[in-house]
């Protein structure tokens, strides 16, 4: 089997959050075409709320970086006092419009101001190259989100929770550990961008396989030093055939359909989702988990679904985690389940943790 060939065959077979596939197929008519997504259990994934008001905003990160943001207050919030704020970040790959806003939305309507992000090289948040992986500034980003939500005046700065769904959980833990204005720390489907990268899912990647795709991300970078075109990998494919595994329809039916596909303004659909080749291995350098521990007495929460691929993300941290912590399992639910499908998604558990977390403390006389 010819090298290349055996890479590609490798990386479609590991998890990232959405699903490796090396190779980029461009959308085709057929399947994609005829195909019906499936919008059972309140899947609702551009949900607009007459209750809330948004306001786009931008920040810089540390990097002098613009962050943009979503930001969402509850219409008769009392704006001369200070109110408990939550960062909701979105997927690996996607962007604010895909899940982050859905969640940031539903819970400004139980009376939190909310912040929803582009993590940076992604939506319209700046970063060149784009769709480029670079865990520590993602992380830099979330805290860079509580530096704008901690200078807002109608914001209780020691009241700020944070949000992370798929790859953004790990990247919202990595933050909290050197963050401590970070309060409470929630998390739902998380993927550990690191350990899917590394071992992929049940450490089904062999450490030759991954030397293998080290190899061929450092041979990429020798060919867009000299000018080459850039590679993508990773991602959602654009099209299912026959031989379509059940986590790639699974992403499928919320990236590539009407149910939650979102395409940036100056990008293409045939590059959402899928970072470029050369920086995606940097998530093999990265370890959220280490350390985790460390954020106690801060509270955290883990949410999956019982039937989710990546339950056993969540269920690491949670061992990892010391107190107080808690896992949250939903019946029935998988991983994209719990993106957008609003019968699913426990609300409630969420509200109730954030305002028990980030309830104002009556300080001493």
């Amino acid at each position: 089997m010819k090298k290349k060939t055996f890479i590609r065959r490798v990386l479609t077979l590991i998890a990232l959050g959405l699903l490796l596939s090396v190779t980029i197929i461009a959308p085709k008519t057929g399947v994609g075409a005829a195909y019906t997504p499936d919008m059972t259990n309140g899947a609702d994934n551009f949900y607009k709320s007459n209750k809330v008001t948004i306001k786009k905003v931008t920040f810089k990160n540390q990097y002098n970086m613009n962050v943009a943001g979503n930001l969402f207050i509850p219409k008769g919030l009392k704006k001369n006092t200070k109110n408990p704020a939550i960062i909701v970040g979105h997927p690996m790959g996607a962007v604010k419009e895909q899940s982050a806003n859905l969640y940031a939305t539903k819970m400004a309507e139980r009376g939190f101001v909310t912040l929803s992000l582009d993590l940076s090289f992604w939506g319209e948040s700046e970063g060149q190259p784009r769709n480029a992986v670079s865990p520590d500034i993602y992380a830099e980003d979330f805290s860079a989100a509580v530096d704008f939500l901690g200078t807002r005046p109608f914001v209780d700065k020691d009241r700020i929770g944070v949000l992370g769904i798929c790859g953004s959980g790990s990247f919202a833990i990595s933050a909290a550990k050197i963050d401590p204005r970070m309060k409470a720390i929630a998390t739902v489907s998380m993927y550990d961008m690191g350990a899917a990268n590394r071992n992929g899912l049940k450490h089904s990647q062999t450490l030759e396989q991954r030397k293998k795709i080290l190899e061929e991300a450092a041979e990429q970078r020798y060919v867009e030093f000299t000018g080459g075109k850039t590679k993508y990998t990773s991602g959602t494919v654009h099209e299912l055939n026959e031989n379509s595994t059940a986590i790639e329809r699974e992403f499928y039916d919320f990236y590539r359909t009407p149910r939650g596909e979102f395409t940036p303004k100056g990008t293409s659909p045939e590059r959402t989702t899928h970072p470029t080749l050369t920086s995606n291995v940097k998530f093999m350098n990265f370890y959220p988990f280490e350390d985790i521990e460390t954020i106690s007495p801060r509270p955290m929460l883990f949410i999956t679904g019982e039937n989710a691929h990546s339950r056993e993300f969540s269920e690491d941290a949670y061992k990892l985690a010391a107190e107080p912590k808690e896992i949250y399992i939903v019946p029935g639910a998988g991983h994209v389940d719990l993106y957008d499908r609003v019968n699913l998604i426990p609300f409630d558990k969420l509200e109730s943790f954030f305002k028990e977390n980030l309830k104002k403390k009556i300080r001493p006389v």
